[in-house]
């Protein structure tokens, strides 16, 4: 009979701990997000220009849809590109 003591693993097993997700603009008191400012908007696409999902940014279900749509104003204006190879 093999007691835990004997079991022996290659790599220990890892248990992962992360971070809880929050809401940046709900910890901000953030309430408009401005289509203007281009800066702070590419935070939240990626190298390609697509907008990252609340499951990647923490941003809650609010605030997505107005950074979705602050984010989509920018580009009809020309602040941000459709569509690119290296954004950032």
């Amino acid at each position: 009979m093999i007691t835990p003591n004997e079991i022996r693993y290659l790599n220990p097993p890892s248990v992962e701990v992360r971070k809880k997700k929050y809401c940046r603009f709900k910890k901000a008191g953030i309430k408009y997000i401005d289509y203007k400012d281009a800066e702070f908007l590419k935070r939240f696409l990626n190298e390609q220009g697509k907008i990252l999902p609340r499951r990647l940014t923490g941003t809650s279900l609010k605030f997505q849809r107005k950074v979705s749509q602050a984010v989509k104003r920018a580009r009809h204006l020309a602040l941000l590109p459709f569509v690119t190879d290296l954004l950032k």
